[in-house]
């Protein structure tokens, strides 16, 4: 394979059998990438455009949305809660940036999407279904990493910080990527692992597949180096994952099912050590204490939250009994409970983009409430958990 680097962000690669790809690293939130792709389909006028969307994301663009056949509650019963969370909070950041820089996050991909329409050439969806990678990304993560996610996500939702178009063309330096990346595979290796690594091979085996001769494709410009790499091994008839395999989701090993049960174990043997060591009456009151410590942290957290009154007491009562069984959560049942309360309207679904970029709209739009009482019920019993464990084992010594 021969690699023409043409710019900083634009590479001419030509493999053994003569077909070219016109190779674009864009910043999803750039207006400078978005006349750029437009500028290079016009100019070399292939016979197919592949871009970094999925078709679930891109019907979610381009395809008017059935508010009335969005169930929020079955999002929870599904186990898919902190899912959507880190899908909004990532989408709430892209939005923010967007706003920022007067561009829709993706409008590069979708106007070359558009161009390709109206000029008559194919287009491929190339990347992976955006649901599949955060769950891959899940699976392989560990608590603490999960948590870690979690709070990078929010807390870039919610920044106050202004990033000007000189900072974000910045972000298409290769070196400066390569610098952000590596801060993230130290701190979330998993992550990268799913969001990068494996999507580039993802992306480069779906764009070399592609039917056609003369391709452009349109990624984002953190994907570059490795899509490039990843290509030359597919041409000269190395062995690369193939997609199949990395849409698969892990399934927990026994280590990680018997994680879950190790807690609940912990607690329930020195509720019962308690009552053996020490009789009925302080056994008992061992575990009122372990009551009292669980539902006030739930309650405090699911009160901060302003979920429905009744759903405050629901959770907070609840919340020890929770704890206890590792299939279930507190959160969910928030979750449902704030969403049949307070059912989601129309112009929740219709604000959502521009509701999630500050905190005052996660509390007025009844989706995002509904993931915020999920959220913060769910840290409320973790916490309870985690603070009652060694005051249980410091009272019964």
């Amino acid at each position: 394979m021969q690699i023409e680097k043409i710019t900083d962000t634009y590479h001419r690669l030509t493999f053994s059998d003569g077909s070219i790809v016109y190779l674009i690293g864009t910043a999803h939130v750039s207006r400078n990438s978005v006349e750029e792709v437009r500028n290079i389909i016009d100019s070399e006028n292939p016979d197919r455009v592949c871009i970094e969307l999925d078709s679930s994301r891109m019907a979610s663009k381009t395809k008017k949305q059935s508010w009335e056949e969005q169930d929020i509650r079955k999002v929870f019963k599904e186990g898919k809660g902190f899912l959507l969370l880190a899908n909004t909070a990532l989408a709430s950041f892209q939005k923010k940036l967007g706003a920022q820089t007067g561009t829709n996050p993706g409008e590069e991909i979708l106007g070359a999407a558009k161009l390709a329409e109206e000029k008559g050439i194919p287009v491929s969806l190339c990347d992976r279904d955006i649901q599949t990678t955060f769950r891959r990304a899940w699976a392989k993560s560990s608590l603490w990493n999960k948590c870690k996610l979690l709070a990078t996500l929010i807390s870039a939702a919610f920044s106050n910080e202004e990033i000007t178009p000189e900072e974000l063309e910045e972000l298409k330096n290769q070196e400066t990527l390569e610098g952000m990346l590596n801060e993230v595979a130290k701190e979330l290796p998993s992550v990268k692992e799913v969001l990068i690594d494996e999507r580039d091979i993802y992306l480069a085996s779906r764009i070399f597949s592609a039917p056609g001769k003369r391709k452009v494709a349109v990624i984002g410009a953190g994907h570059t180096k490795g899509v490039i790499a990843t290509m030359e091994r597919i041409d000269n008839g190395e062995r690369t994952p193939d997609p199949e395999e990395l849409e698969a989701i892990p399934k927990s090993g026994n280590i990680g099912k018997a994680a879950g049960y190790i807690i609940p174990a912990l607690i329930v043997a020195l509720l019962i050590y308690g009552i053996a060591a020490n009789g009925w009456d302080q056994g008992i009151r061992t575990f009122i204490y372990w009551i009292i410590v669980n539902v006030s942290c739930t309650f405090v957290t699911t009160l901060i939250s302003a979920a429905h009154p009744l759903n405050i007491l629901a959770c907070a009562i609840t919340a020890p009994f929770f704890a206890l069984n590792p299939v279930l959560g507190v959160g969910m049942m928030g979750g449902i409970l704030e969403a049949t309360f307070r059912k989601p309207k129309v112009k929740d679904f219709e604000r959502l983009n521009d509701d999630s970029m500050s905190l005052k709209g996660w509390y007025r739009n009844r989706i995002l409430h509904c993931l915020l009482v999920f959220f913060l019920s769910s840290i409320g019993s973790m916490l309870g958990t985690f603070v009652a464990f060694p005051l249980l084992i410091a009272r019964l010594a």
